[in-house]
């Protein structure tokens, strides 16, 4: 089959690779349709993330249609069309019974730090993804959920990880009626934190970033303020001149291991890697927010450590709330906002992109040229239609 291959930071390519099989009697084989680029990917892509293996395929954000499944596989059949959270959970670990289940502790060995990501490098379980024609779906009876006939392909594929995740920023920072949020970011994630924002009532959304394609994008489709950050001389300062010097109630980390805006922060965080990522967000998060306010994260960042002002989070009483998204928790009312039309996922594709050319989509997405917001995968065989195989007993 045809797999994006990654070789090294900054290289990666199409190559064919043999097709996946049934490994255990629970899993599936999935024909992807779609497979997005996510901006976590690019932490991958530039070789921030440890233990990222030449010849791994990335892609945590995929649909497609179920292949071949196992002999214990009951609640999907070859030809459902499905999308797939980018957790890889079993459903019965006490994590998952919580609704946990991106720290699930049966799917990777590595589990006392991360749960399992398809393809996001062995520190997340080693799992390829589905930048590729096809993907095994391990607990494919857990994780998979099959698309409803009114829901656009398009928005099905950002709810396998951007909508929720920019959803469960929101809500974990307890926004209360009239709140001003400040999301730090205004890539798919940051995005959706701030429509979402708004869904759980807040009174005013701000929105930070540099690029000013970005925030323009951002200012239409969330209804937000925003602010670049370049043309500020001290974030913290900036937005507590804006909320009458009291700071903002909520604010959000959608950006992680690769912020820019602080020198120091690049060179040990991003150049040196003498802390897990740079810390900016962490900085201006922490420094921007109220006393007693909520600090909710969601960038990506690595298993070590990171420089934050830890004391100051202490003496202003402040809430930090931090995980993986999980995914199969916010689909049922995601999918409401989606049929309401309160919100519109698939506004945020920017661009379309052959498999075979995955490495100018690498390049493009990660240098952000042509106005690139998300870009979509298409596998060559993302529209055939075949004969179904049958169930492997395994």
């Amino acid at each position: 089959m045809l797999a994006m291959n990654y070789r090294g930071p900054y290289r990666v390519r199409a190559d064919h690779k043999p097709d996946p099989v049934i490994e255990h009697p629970g899993d599936a084989i999935v024909r992807v349709t779609r497979a997005c680029i996510c901006g976590s990917d690019l932490h991958l892509y530039h070789g921030l993330v440890p233990d990222t293996r030449v010849g791994h395929t990335f892609g945590h954000e995929f649909i497609g249609v179920v292949e071949e499944v196992g002999s214990s596989v009951q609640n999907l059949k070859v030809g459902d069309k499905v999308l797939v959270p980018f957790n890889i959970f079993c459903g019965s670990c006490t994590l998952c019974q919580h609704e946990l289940y991106g720290n699930c502790h049966n799917t990777n060995a590595q589990s006392t730090a991360v749960g399992a990501i398809y393809g996001y490098s062995h520190t997340a379980g080693g799992y390829d993804g589905g930048q590729a024609e096809y993907v095994r779906v391990p607990m494919a009876d857990v994780g998979p959920m099959v698309i409803p006939d009114d829901i656009h392909d398009d928005d099905a594929v950002l709810l396998t990880d951007a909508l929720p995740t920019g959803y469960q920023a929101a809500e974990m920072g307890d926004i209360e009626e009239g709140d001003t949020v400040v999301v730090f970011g205004a890539g798919p994630v940051g995005i959706f934190a701030a429509k979402s924002a708004w869904l759980m009532g807040a009174g005013r959304v701000i929105v930070v970033d540099e690029v000013e394609y970005r925030l323009e994008f951002v200012k239409r489709y969330a209804q937000c303020e925003v602010v670049n950050f370049k043309e500020v001389k001290d974030m913290a300062l900036h937005i507590k001149k804006m909320t009458d010097w009291v700071g903002a109630d909520v604010c959000i980390d959608a950006v992680g291991c690769e912020a820019a805006g602080n020198t120091m922060q690049t060179i040990t965080g991003v150049y040196t890697m003498m802390q897990a990522g740079s810390a900016t967000v962490l900085h201006w998060c922490i420094n921007s927010v109220r006393k007693g306010g909520n600090v909710s994260i969601v960038g990506v960042y690595g298993p070590t450590f990171n420089a934050v002002p830890i004391g100051n989070a202490l003496n202003k009483g402040l809430t930090l709330r931090m995980n993986q998204a999980s995914v199969r928790r916010h689909l049922p009312r995601l999918i409401e906002h989606i049929r309401a039309g309160r919100i519109d996922p698939k506004q945020i594709i920017t661009h379309r992109v052959p498999l075979e050319e995955v490495s100018d989509a690498y390049h493009i997405f990660s240098s952000k040229l042509d106005n690139c917001i998300k870009t979509i995968l298409v596998p060559p065989r993302a529209n055939e239609v075949r004969a179904v195989k049958a169930s492997v007993q395994h």
